[in-house]
């Protein structure tokens, strides 16, 4: 899990975000309180001090009508007097001037000297003039601000004078300062206890979601286990409930799913058929190892391909026909050795919307029923055949006889043969196949005796060599000590004569058999050689092939079913040993079988 820095971390910014609405909140109220407490100190220095002078101005007002004598002090002996009662700590200075704008007396000592001087203070101006009281605020020479205030007298309708009143209003700001230092004192308190709550609040919630992150992590990585701690019954705490059950549902799902895919791909793994599984776009997504081992090519160079490039199907299908297809497609990639051909069933994954979401194939291995579906073809065109030239020959015969050539003696004994002969043919022909029936049904069994091979295949040999009917020479490569071995004695005769036979009918006149026993290792090795034609180096391996001729024409001169070697080769097999040729057109051919053979057996029977 990636560890989250410092201030991108939700704890901090919920303390941040909490600090900095608290901190707004007080802001607002410091200021509109200060706002708030200066306007109302302000109101209150200034009503405090209009309504001394209220007072003032009525004394002053009654000095200056009051009629004198010679005994009663001057005007300004009695002005200096009343200003003089009026002083004290927040009156700076008061001053009576005239209408003519002379200063008439002043309540500060220093300024004495101005008494009687004109005065050019605009506030006396404009309120001998509007007849109204003038206020503003400066500063006096020690740079404090004082409050000035000009209020006019009047007697009769007429400004007879005004007032000039310098108050001492920075100690209400002063005042003000030392309310706001304590406001921001309690600010930065509040602010440290709002951080310590912030940070305790953060963390009931921030807590939570941790453990929930590292059970998510631990659940990326497949660990269901591990639950998340509960610590309320609040919103937090049905979210951590509501993800224990989903952490319990996930790991039923996943358990359950886990199981599904190892059944899954147990019955991929051990289909006999290929499968393949593709995206919505034809890609490959999913293929088992019998697929892999059909096309021959690695999974990594699958994976992520187009599926009609992969089957080799480019050239004629799309995807989208590959989709539509509804018939099986038939996939060749059979070479000049070797066939190889398999089919491809095409199955469209659809959601429940029709949406196709992908394609299964399924690839199965028909090479072997072609091959077997061909030879059936070849075997009954075989058979027909076989059986069609001695039936046409037949036919022909007996209607030649019942056309009256019965009754010429030299004529019918000659037509009676021929149709004796192809009647013995088609005999052959017809016990041969129900020989080979048995065999394919294992509806037989071999009667095994213990057998001298050396003297059983001499006893053939030397038949064989009493009926010659050509100048043929018998070469005998035989051991001469005794060779015991388990075979069935009639069907062994059986292989041998059908070997012999051949080598016999395709050897010329002059020419040699060769006849061959070698001991190797756990078997013996027989072999029978002619000086004959050969067979083409293609046809050698199909020799063995029900009804295969090298040389089809010379063949059925001879009077061969085709069926001799494919018998031979059965029953070889069925005494557990092989059966092969060789050969070199023009040359001969060279008949190899092996049967099981133990020296130790030997040894006791010698």
């Amino acid at each position: 899990m990636q560890k989250v820095g410092f201030f991108r971390s939700i704890h901090v910014k919920f303390v941040i975000i909490y600090v900095l609405l608290i901190l707004i909140a007080m802001q607002i109220i410091g200021i509109y309180f200060a706002k708030e407490l200066e306007q109302t100190l302000n109101d209150n220095f200034k009503n405090s001090i209009i309504d001394r002078v209220n007072l003032l101005e009525f004394s002053v007002r009654e000095e200056m009508l009051r009629q004198r004598t010679e005994e009663d002090p001057t005007l300004e002996q009695s002005l200096r007097t009343v200003l003089s009662g009026f002083s004290s700590d927040d009156i700076n200075e008061v001053r009576v001037i005239d209408s003519k704008y002379r200063i008439l007396a002043t309540s500060e000592l220093d300024n004495q000297t101005l008494v009687g001087q004109r005065t050019n203070v605009d506030l006396i101006r404009n309120s001998i003039n509007a007849e109204s009281e003038f206020e503003n605020t400066v500063l006096d020479k020690t740079n404090k601000r004082v409050w000035v205030l000009a209020e006019p007298i009047i007697a009769d309708g007429e400004v007879i004078a005004s007032l000039y009143i310098q108050s001492n209003i920075e100690k209400v700001f002063g005042q003000i300062n030392e309310i706001n230092q304590i406001l921001a004192g309690g600010t930065a308190f509040s602010l440290g206890i709002t951080i310590v709550l912030g940070i305790l609040i953060a963390q009931t919630i921030t807590r939570p979601i941790a453990d929930m992150t590292k059970q998510a992590t631990a659940m990326a990585k497949g660990n269901f286990a591990r639950k998340v701690r509960v610590y309320g019954q609040d919103e937090i705490g049905e979210l951590a409930k509501a993800f224990n059950h989903l952490t319990t549902g996930l790991q039923e799902a996943q358990s359950s799913t886990e199981s599904e895919r190892r059944k899954l791909a147990s019955v991929l793994s051990n289909m006999t058929d290929g499968v393949i599984s593709t995206d919505r776009k034809g890609r490959i997504i999913l293929i088992n190892d019998t697929a892999l081992g059909m096309l021959g090519v690695p999974r990594e160079h699958v994976l992520n391909r187009p599926a009609p490039a992969v089957l080799g199907l480019e050239q004629e299908y799309t995807f989208e026909d590959l989709v539509d297809q509804k018939e099986p497609v038939t996939i060749d990639f059979s070479t000049d050795d070797q066939p190889y051909i398999l089919r491809a069933n095409f199955s469209v994954i659809q959601k429940e919307t029709g949406f196709v979401n992908g394609l299964i194939v399924v690839l199965h291995d028909i090479t072997e029923q072609e091959k077997i579906e061909i030879e059936r073809r070849e075997f009954v065109s075989n058979v027909s055949h076989e059986l069609r030239t001695p039936l046409t020959s037949m036919r022909s015969y007996l209607e030649a006889l019942a056309d009256g050539a019965w009754k010429d003696e030299e004529i019918a004994p000659s037509f009676l043969h021929v149709t004796q002969t192809e009647t013995e043919r088609m005999i052959r022909l017809v016990s041969d196949l129900l020989q080979l029936s048995r065999m394919d049904s294992r509806e037989y069994e071999l009667n095994i005796d213990i057998v001298d091979f050396v003297k059983f295949f001499h006893r053939i040999i030397d038949r064989f060599e009493l009926m010659k009917s050509k100048d043929v020479q018998f070469i005998r490569l035989i051991p001469p000590g005794p060779l015991y071995t388990e075979i069935d004695m009639d069907k062994m005769t059986q292989v041998i004569d059908n070997i012999i036979s051949n080598a016999l009918k395709y050897s010329p006149d002059g020419g040699n058999v060769q006849f061959s026993v070698l001991v190797e290792e756990e078997r013996l090795k027989v072999s029978v050689s002619d000086d004959g034609m050969g067979i083409p180096e293609a046809n050698v391996k199909r020799i063995f092939e029900r009804f295969y001729r090298a040389d089809k024409a010379r063949s059925r001169a001879m009077g061969g079913t085709g069926l001799g070697l494919a018998i031979a080769k059965e029953m070889i097999n069925a005494h557990g040993g092989d059966i092969w040729a060789e050969s070199e057109e023009g040359r001969g051919t060279t008949v190899f079988f092996t049967l099981p053979f133990e020296l130790e057996e030997a040894g006791e029977w010698d």
